[in-house]
């Protein structure tokens, strides 16, 4: 199904709010879209919501479950405006969001689907789950200019870090960290401050009230925190060709980056072992 507009999707289109999880994907260019929301819906979302930037198009014949929905994503605080507005239709839901050309992986999601996850999460009485922006590029940008190739893509096995997350008066937050790595900490001359963060809080519960900032927090501080004050809890992670497609897109950076690789670059599996033993994610207690 298409929909003009997210308001017309709320007036028509809510059945697919019916049963969680359900997934957002906002798709900002051409990039992988039919990938991404075939990897969402192999996961197992029951429903997978694609907002399409103008002149975005995808195979919608996917399957019943995916949702189309035409939405200016580049206006300012477009996406969190987006979520938003699904939380306050759809309390209780587990939700979802990614981008296009990124993929999420939680631990053993080979052999577990995100409603099992998402099930054992909710038992340890927690509403949402830290995810970490794991970034994937290309090996060869002359043969790959957009930085993106699903086939041999690579990942960097080092250079992550975590600092404490300061509230306004400058003490650190409970159980908060900002954390850094990957592409924007390697090229962090050509990333915003504001924007060298990988941290996400991807999959999280809707409740009355509960409101997406555009730092990709929530006005729930304990909806920000990566575990419960008892034990550590299940962190998943999204492997994403966003940044590398927008470094090498971008003319105030492309020229400047002639490869992506390093001597810490290593080929991505596209399986749950290797980011668990590269402690990018982690099963707290689901064994």
């Amino acid at each position: 199904m298409t929909y003009d507009g997210l308001s017309d999707f709320l007036a028509r289109g809510r059945d697919a709010l019916a049963a969680g999880p359900v997934a957002m994907i906002f798709a900002e260019d051409r990039v992988e879209v039919s990938s991404t929301v075939r990897h969402h819906l192999d996961a197992g979302f029951r429903s997978v919501l694609v907002f399409t930037a103008p002149g975005v198009d995808f195979a919608l014949h996917l399957s019943d479950g995916v949702y189309r929905i035409r939405y200016d994503l580049h206006r300012e605080g477009a996406v969190p405006a987006a979520v938003n507005r699904i939380i306050a239709a759809a309390p209780g839901l587990w939700m979802y969001y990614c981008y296009n050309a990124e993929y999420l992986f939680h631990p053993f999601c080979e052999t577990r689907n995100i409603r099992e996850m998402l099930a054992f999460h909710a038992e340890e009485r927690r509403d949402a789950v830290l995810t970490y922006v794991i970034d994937l590029y290309a090996g060869d940008l002359s043969r790959h200019p957009d930085a993106v190739d699903l086939d041999a893509a690579l990942l960097d096995r080092t250079g992550y870090y975590a600092l404490a997350r300061a509230d306004a008066r400058g003490q650190p937050k409970e159980r908060q960290l900002d954390f850094f790595g990957g592409l924007r900490w390697r090229f962090e001359e050509h990333i915003p401050k504001t924007r060298r963060k990988i941290d996400r809080i991807a999959l999280f519960r809707a409740k009355p009230g509960l409101q997406l900032r555009d730092d990709h927090t929530f006005n729930d501080e304990e909806y920000n925190t990566y575990s419960c004050p008892w034990h550590h809890n299940i962190t998943a992670a999204i492997v994403s060709f966003r940044t590398a497609k927008a470094l090498k897109s971008n003319p105030g950076s492309t020229f400047d980056i002639p490869s992506f690789k390093w001597r810490n670059s290593v080929p991505f599996a596209w399986h749950s072992q290797q980011l668990m033993d590269l402690g990018l994610m982690e099963p707290g207690q689901w064994f």
